[in-house]
């Protein structure tokens, strides 16, 4: 989530539907699925083919799975049947009994008491609601009924136990949420009891009305509710709320624009929600209620913590105080998915007699370029800083800022510096790589492609283009770093004088009138593909940072297919010319310091190839490229499959020389038939 990467994505056939959400197996990190409620599908993170995988035709339609960290996975049919997915691995077809008959199963959950797996759902029939509890391994099976309410009916639950109780809150149609308790221990053996439920939480606050949609538990005096917020004469809104249920008042609440499907994830202290068309994370701690923070009264020597509110993404001058004196116990801090990772501490102690991070910024926002680079690097210095990681991320995002507003300032130098000497990614200064695309900074964005691990691959795409478009005469002037090319490539550097533009901070402007080639061909003409390197060794080191750059296939191809014909096709003769390097040694290696490896160069080969293939097979120019490249793959598959031959022989010479004494010298000749 934090690197915004797919790191797998598997799909049923055309008329297949995926029935109940899919699990992670805690115990052979394996997944599981069912689709079309009685198809049974697990399978592991290096399948790709979900029609390969291991498949189990059921008895009887799967209602919900559910996985438990020490109790393995635990399958609820829709007739009230439970096994565990061992049991019913064993023999797939086994009957499954009707426990409910015409009831309907409304939600489920699982929990673990000690060693013991313990579910609980709950159904409705005709208007009333039933609650069972299941211990697996003592198969006893408790039927309750909850108490009717006038005029309301539950429409969503949640639970959690404690002590051998179970707590189920239930969220009624009237606003209200509803407690209800069920003793695990029960001795008496009535068929059905009747559940009584206490009034918990009202969701009405100051005349608006929360109309919830989803709700998990927090703690023992907080539960976080989804939903809209409606006052007498307005427009709804969404927002996600925060409610201290001891004290019944709403902590804290935070506005959902874009809107959102109206579920709502809970899991170390993180809610997980859609928000528009992107998965949010939030991050939120529950401190011990308290009257005086639940009324926001709690005064600001008692709460010597301050939380930190940042969204690094829509950061401006506003937004750059960062220190906020919480008056609730609740702090909700918000942040995109992509921004996660890198701001795991975001909740961090300030001394009351220190500027915050986001004050000093602000106080720097009209200084002169020399006292704001000053004062930036004197706070990176501070080595004993609680929140390292995020300064790093406000530091690179008020030089941003200051460029946005500012277009001849670029600090590349301190910019490269900070890149090159911090562990940084690209979640947390998601606006530099745009702002060096935009400045043309090649030497930086091969920096970026070297040491980020979440580049988005519209970003790789970007850079590629950029390199692509590049003159090698106008690369020849910027520095680049060759490591990775410089033990294969002959280097010739041409010693001309360049006229460039001083602009502030040191930083050159590119000429126009020779940065873009007005035809890549041009320099594109040698004697034979896959002998002479197509590209001068600026741009080839430039192109082997993008083929170190991790990628997810199936968005990647999307936008290498916007990537023009000409530059795809002088893109695909380096990754020939790399091919044909890589074939010349014998554990296909290239030498030097991250130097493409020969499954990098061949991925990349196949992907540009799908993406350009009609465009290339129509492109004059490529005809004897894709020849080339056809007849150098057929001539080493026929060199493979000869090795493959007498692959048996070499391996029983290697025996024979074992068994021999290797201090004793001798000449023999063995034929090969």
């Amino acid at each position: 989530v934090s690197d915004q990467k797919p790191l797998g994505c598997w799909s049923v056939k055309h008329g297949q539907i995926i029935t109940c959400p899919v699990v992670c197996n805690f115990e052979t990190h394996e997944y599981i699925a069912v689709h079309d409620d009685k198809v049974l599908r697990i399978w592991k993170n290096k399948d790709i083919n979900l029609d390969k995988v291991f498949k189990a035709t059921l008895s009887a339609d799967v209602y919900r799975i559910h996985s438990l960290p020490n109790g393995g996975p635990v399958v609820l049919f829709k007739g009230g049947g439970v096994r565990t997915l061992d049991v019913l691995l064993e023999a797939p077809q086994q009957e499954i009994e009707n426990i409910i008959s015409d009831e309907v199963i409304k939600w489920s959950e699982a929990f673990m008491e000690g060693q013991q797996p313990v579910l609980i759902f709950t159904t409705e029939k005709d208007g009333n609601f039933f609650v069972y509890v299941q211990k697996l391994k003592m198969n006893s099976l408790h039927k309750y009924k909850l108490e009717q309410q006038e005029l309301s009916k539950p429409l969503i639950f949640t639970a959690y136990m404690k002590n051998q109780i179970i707590t189920l809150l239930c969220l009624y149609s009237n606003d209200s949420v509803y407690k209800v308790l069920i003793p695990l221990q029960q001795n008496t053996e009535e068929e059905e009891q009747i559940l009584s439920k206490s009034l918990l939480l009202n969701l009405s606050v100051s005349g608006s009305v929360l109309k919830g949609t989803s709700f998990v538990v927090l703690d023992k005096d907080h539960v976080a509710v989804l939903g809209s917020l409606a006052a007498s004469g307005e427009e709804s809104k969404e927002c996600l709320t925060i409610w201290n249920t001891k004290f019944q008042t709403l902590q804290i609440s935070k506005e959902l624009p874009l809107g959102t499907s109206g579920q709502l994830w809970c899991y170390e202290e993180k809610f997980f929600l859609t928000h528009g068309k992107v998965l949010t994370v939030i991050m939120y701690k529950c401190e011990t209620s308290s009257l005086a923070a639940a009324v926001g009264k709690l005064k600001d020597s008692q709460t010597p913590d301050v939380s930190s509110f940042v969204n690094w993404n829509t950061l401006e001058d506003e937004e750059l105080v960062v220190s906020f004196q919480s008056q609730q116990s609740v702090a909700l801090k918000s942040e995109s998915g992509m921004t996660l990772r890198s701001k795991r501490n975001t909740a961090a102690k300030v001394q009351p007699d220190t500027l915050s991070v986001g004050q000093l910024l602000l106080n720097l926002k009209d200084a002169s370029t020399t006292a704001f680079e000053d004062e930036l690097r004197q706070l990176m210095s501070k080595a004993q800083m609680p929140d390292f990681q995020a300064t790093i991320g406000c530091v690179i995002t008020a030089l941003i800022n200051r460029c946005k507003t500012n277009p001849k300032y670029y600090p590349r130098n301190f910019l490269l510096q900070i890149v090159q000497t911090r562990d940084l990614s690209y979640s947390l200064c998601p606006d530099l790589m745009a702002v060096a695309l935009e400045k043309k900074d090649v030497h930086l964005l091969q920096v970026c492609l070297q040491r980020f691990p979440d580049i988005p691959e519209e970003i790789t795409c970007a850079c590629l283009k950029v390199f692509l478009s590049m003159s090698d005469a106008y690369l020849q002037r910027i520095d680049v770093n060759l490591e990775s090319v410089i033990c294969y490539i002959d280097i010739e550097f041409n010693n001309k004088e360049v006229k460039t533009e001083i602009v502030e901070n040191g930083f050159n402007a590119e000429p126009e009138q020779d940065i873009w080639d007005t035809k890549i061909t041009n320099e594109t003409h040698r004697p034979a593909d896959g002998e002479f390197c197509p590209v001068g060794p600026q741009k080839a080191a430039l192109l082997n940072a993008v083929l170190h750059s991790a990628y997810s296939e199936t968005f990647l191809l999307a936008h290498l297919k916007n990537l023009p014909a000409q530059q795809a096709v002088l893109f695909l003769r380096y990754l020939y010319y790399l091919y044909v390097k890589c074939s010349e040694k014998i554990n296909t290696t290239l030498p030097g310091i991250h130097s493409p490896t020969v499954n990098q160069i061949m991925d990349w080969m196949c992907l540009l190839l799908d993406a350009h293939f009609t465009v290339m097979v129509m492109l004059p120019e490529a005809k004897e490229l894709l020849s080339n490249l056809h007849k150098f793959v057929r001539a080493q598959v026929r060199f493979y499959s000869e090795l493959n031959k007498i692959e048996g022989s070499l391996r029983e010479l290697q025996r024979l020389n074992h068994q021999k004494d290797s201090q004793t010298y001798s000449i023999e000749v063995l034929e090969l038939i």
